[in-house]
């Protein structure tokens, strides 16, 4: 293990020299490859730095237990259980570090929620969640851009799709992706009766620009008038985008802001995270965490979540876990949820390796 993080260390220096170097940042994809690669390696070197302290340090302790000084000795008897506990805790998570990474991590999160079925309900649980979401990425300093939105006429959303900007963001939301279950008594029910309503989300690595090559040949762009509610503008002028990936048939439409030129780059972003999934997809075949794994069909049944707000109640399904303060989740407030999340994946990763 020390041999491989000594590696490490030597490839991480060799990276911080390269990335400063004006001949590789005049190089957009080989500095966005360097970047990302050094920001993967970061924190492994610095635990590492860290744990040949602690180790230097514990030399030194047992060293003292031989001193002529009782006093001294008492001192440095006292210490070694301490470091000892945070060497081995040390040890633990540079073992974590060194299982394989997904290369996406440390990427900006295209995210897509979507109502499934359950009609009006499903669309007022869409947008919870994605406040939900939201409410999580202040939390963490990141920042969200909506790109596209779909409101319902209660309030809800048929769909949104928005950008979450912030380090390491599809780090944290990866396992996000799926059929989210709820179970509740609609703001629409004169009958106080509980409805089980679905919503799909999809989570995805953004694009850089230099990752995904799209030539104007490969695009169709047409132009039309907004739809919907609007200022003065937006509903009078030929402000909304259509964007045709010719080769793949994708179609990406955007009309939230009054200058076409926005509503193309905010259409672009998303036609570029999706072609970046859909390449990596046929790169990874055999790996299941594609869109169409996470969202399946959109039907109740198929869910990893369910959020039962009679007993106040999140279950998530891949884990068994189940916690009861369902409005404190719902203020963005998951990282429980989150972290055991995590510990699962990183646990089944270590167990296959």
């Amino acid at each position: 293990m020390f041999d491989r993080l000594a590696e490490i260390e030597r490839r991480f220096d060799e990276l911080e020299r390269l990335v400063v170097d004006p001949a590789v940042i005049a190089d957009r994809r080989a500095f966005a490859t360097l970047s990302r690669e050094r920001a993967q390696l970061e924190e492994t070197v610095r635990i590492f730095r860290e744990r040949r302290r602690l180790d230097a340090e514990l030399s030194e302790h047992r060293a003292l237990l031989g001193d002529g000084d009782p006093e001294l000795r008492e001192l440095a008897r006292a210490e070694i259980p301490a470091l000892e506990a945070r060497l081995a805790e040390t040890d633990e998570r540079l073992k974590m570090l060194l299982l394989p990474r997904d290369p996406n991590d440390e990427r900006n999160t295209v995210l897509e929620i979507r109502a499934g079925t359950g009609g009006e309900e499903a669309g007022l649980f869409s947008a919870n969640l994605f406040r939900m979401y939201s409410r999580y990425a202040e939390r963490k300093g990141w920042r969200v851009e909506t790109l596209s939105a779909s409101p319902t006429g209660l309030g809800g959303l048929k769909e949104v799709i928005a950008l979450v900007h912030g380090h390491g963001a599809y780090s944290r939301l990866k396992y996000e992706g799926g059929v989210h279950r709820v179970q509740r008594v609609p703001a629409t029910e004169a009958q106080g009766r509980i409805h089980t309503s679905a919503v799909t989300v999809a989570v995805l690595p953004e694009a850089e620009d230099v990752e995904v090559d799209l030539p104007d040949k490969e695009l169709r762009i047409d132009v039309f008038r907004s739809s919907g509610p609007g200022g003065q503008s937006v509903n009078t002028t030929d402000s909304a985008v259509r964007l045709t990936h010719i080769p793949t048939g994708i179609v990406i439409s955007c009309q939230d802001e009054k200058s076409q030129h926005k509503n193309r780059a905010k259409g672009m972003k998303i036609l570029r995270a999706r072609l970046l999934e859909k390449k990596q997809e046929e790169q990874r075949s055999e790996i299941a965490a594609t869109r169409k794994s996470m969202v399946g069909s959109g039907d109740r049944s198929e869910r990893i979540r369910t959020y039962n707000f009679p007993q106040g109640r999140l279950t998530d399904h891949r884990i068994n876990l189940t916690i009861y303060q369902l409005d404190r989740l719902m203020e963005g407030q998951i990282d429980d949820v989150v972290e055991a999340l995590i510990t699962h994946y990183q646990a089944e990763v270590l167990k296959a390796s």
